[in-house]
């Protein structure tokens, strides 16, 4: 049957409207006021199906997103249904995608209308989530997409997966494009588009084979591969494998403490363990080993270590795990990057992590609008995330972390998946963990010859009484990680420190012991890519010994403070504070220094330092905000071409 399309116009109104009544149910049905709205706004586009004679059998409602076209309705009239309509709509929709370069084309199909969800699957769409009461209470949809060819040619990082045979590839509802290594090879698209991730799963990894120059290939091309060359090698040497698993010891013997045998190894497919009760180290190991595919085996001697791993190629994988595969791909590439509509054509993707619920975060929420604008004026895109959005890492460029860090909290955990992933993070993950432990700064503050409070380091079981007695009152009592004042304890003698102590040592073995040096403020300065960019007079709070005063009648009670010009610190002050962060890193720094009687004292360096509106940019104005997102861009920019001069150099 031969069939027409055109625009619809407002003569279409009551075809429109019967069309609407006859197709769908009372929950799905449109009014005839939004039907005219829908033929005369730019937005929407409503398109009319005609037969040879130029009759309409059917109609097609789109919304025009930036990047993606959303079918909002089909609707065919009853003695044309089953006559290839519908399928002659959907492939004017897929063309129309490809000319006008959209990512993805969109749709909610009720899910209870099987045969119309089953339908949209023939016609290369995938479910995507269920949403619960989309309708109306009752009705669910199912929200499904089509990923174009155009999104290999747009800028925002895509999901393939490389095969030998790509015909092997029997999961229909994964959200990657699906290739084989000679498109991969020899197609310039995928040579051009260093946004891609590339999920190699050829048949052998070995030196010169397929497998090994796909990720090679990735790997030159700027493309982040899942395995690299470097993840291929390191499966191979024990040292390597035992060295990246130290930090998770703890967690492996807890999940197989109830393991009877010797002996132990599961598989982990897409971050999912092939046997029950694994899926959290699983997960773990796989940020840890990120590849998509492989074997661990564990033996026990004394505990629980992992004696060897192997990466496994797709086409040997076991019959049994079939169902588990699927079920850890689609899980997996569900929570993976997914380009979203936006208005403007960022050239990278920023996450700043947040905690809404945070009393003291080091931005309040002008400054993080103020970072949002500075990213903006740059080209950057900025999206505010949470804890609960940890899945989502990968989806961007950058972390910038703005709630307060610790070693033993989420923080952490996000900063070094997102090392892991590839992105550019500030705080770095060495950054969190130097910065939160003041008995590291410690010691390496000694090493370099910085000047610091006298300090002497406790140990819980070493500890006498009477090591106090050597000690001249009054002291500064710390947790090793504590932060924002909190954790710190003056005591004025030997039985005050007593009782301090023996509460900090309950919550550590170890104790820092400071003597106390008394001044009006503290300089703070602030540093990146070890460079000043802010420097403030913090003040102690009014009838306390530290700036905030946690103690006292309003929650904080923070004293005042003093804004001022680099070139108005003096001297002494910024280069110790320069020396002082150089040996942590290069990342965003807040350096606590005393000066009394011409010296400085470096009191700790701080990651995560406070920027708020109306302090530390008092100076800078919005230029400090632009300083900060200045730095993110090009470390952006010079992970992106790394790899790519590495690979000129080998």
């Amino acid at each position: 049957m031969k069939i027409g399309i055109r625009p619809s116009d407002i003569n279409d109104l009551n075809f429109l409207e019967n069309i609407e009544n006859q197709s769908f149910p009372d929950f799905q049905k449109g009014t005839r006021k939004s039907i005219a709205r829908g033929i005369q706004s730019n937005f929407q586009e409503v398109l009319i199906a005609e037969n040879k004679a130029r009759t309409p059998i059917g109609a097609l409602t789109l919304f025009k997103y930036s990047k993606a076209l959303r079918i909002y309705s089909i609707a065919i009239l009853p003695e044309y249904q089953n006559k290839g309509v519908g399928s002659f709509l959907i492939k004017h929709v897929f063309e129309l995608a490809n000319k006008l370069n959209y990512e993805r084309i969109i749709l909610e199909a009720s899910a209870s209308n099987t045969k119309l969800v089953m339908w949209y699957q023939a016609q290369g769409f995938t479910i995507v989530e269920k949403i619960t009461d989309y309708y109306c209470p009752g009705e669910d949809a199912y929200k499904m997409e089509y990923i174009t060819n155009a999104t290999l040619l747009s800028k925002r990082l895509g999901n393939v997966i490389v095969l030998n045979q790509p015909s092997k590839w029997s999961f229909p509802n994964v959200n990657a494009k699906v290739i084989s290594v000679k498109e991969y090879i020899s197609n310039p698209v995928y040579a051009s588009n260093n946004d891609l991730r590339i999920f190699n799963l050829c048949s052998s990894y070995k030196y010169q084979s397929y497998g090994y120059y796909v990720s090679l290939l990735a790997s030159a091309r700027g493309q982040r591969s899942i395995p690299s060359t470097i993840a291929i090698r390191d499966f191979k040497i024990p040292g390597v494998i035992h060295s990246a698993a130290f930090d998770i010891e703890e967690l492996i013997n807890k999940s197989l403490n109830k393991i009877k045998t010797n002996k132990f190894s599961f598989k982990i497919y897409f971050g999912h363990s092939s046997k029950k009760g694994y899926n959290a180290l699983a997960m773990k190991l796989f940020n840890l080993f990120e590849a998509p595919l492989f074997e661990v085996n564990f033996v026990k001697d004394e505990t629980w270590i992992i004696k060897s791993m192997k990466v496994l190629t797709f086409d040997k994988l076991p019959e049994e795990d079939i169902q588990i595969i699927d079920k850890s791909a689609r899980k997996y590439f569900s929570k993976k990057r997914f380009n979203k509509a936006k208005l403007v054509n960022y050239k990278y993707d920023i996450a700043i992590l947040v905690n809404p619920d945070e009393s003291t975060p080091p931005s309040c929420p002008r400054a993080l609008n103020k970072f949002k604008q500075a990213a903006n004026r740059k080209g950057l895109y900025v999206e505010f995330i949470t804890k609960a959005d940890i899945n989502k890492i990968n989806q961007f460029d950058a972390l910038f972390i703005r709630e307060t860090t610790s070693v033993n909290n989420h923080t952490y955990d996000f900063s070094r998946i997102a090392y892991s992933e590839g992105l550019v993070v500030i705080d770095d993950p060495w950054s969190i963990m130097k910065c939160s432990n003041k008995i590291y700064q410690n010691e390496i503050f000694k090493k370099h010859k910085i000047l610091t409070p006298e300090t002497t380091i406790f140990t819980k079981n070493l500890f006498n009484i009477n090591d106090l007695d050597k000690m001249r009152f009054p002291l500064i009592l710390k947790q090793p990680d504590s932060a924002f004042s909190l954790g710190i304890t003056k005591v004025e003698n030997k039985e005050e420190a007593a009782i301090a102590l023996n509460n900090l040592f309950k919550k550590s073995d170890m104790v820092v012991c400071q003597e106390f040096l008394y001044s009006d403020f503290d300089w703070r300065i602030g540093i990146l890519d070890n460079r000043p960019i802010f420097a403030c007079k913090y003040y102690m709070s009014e009838g306390h010994w530290q700036i905030y005063n946690w103690k006292g009648e309003k929650e904080d009670n923070p004293g005042d403070f003093e804004t001022i010009s680099i070139d108005s610190v003096p001297d002494i002050v910024v280069d110790t504070a320069l020396k002082a962060s150089t040996l942590i890193g290069d990342g965003l720094y807040g350096v606590d220094l005393k000066m009394i009687d011409g010296k400085v004292y470096v009191v700790e360096v701080n990651d995560n330092p406070n920027i708020d509106a109306d302090i530390e940019d008092n100076v800078l104005k919005d230029a400090l905000y632009d300083t900060v997102i200045n730095s993110i861009y090009n470390r952006i920019e010079i992970a992106k071409n790394i790899q790519r001069i590495d690979f000129m150099r080998k």
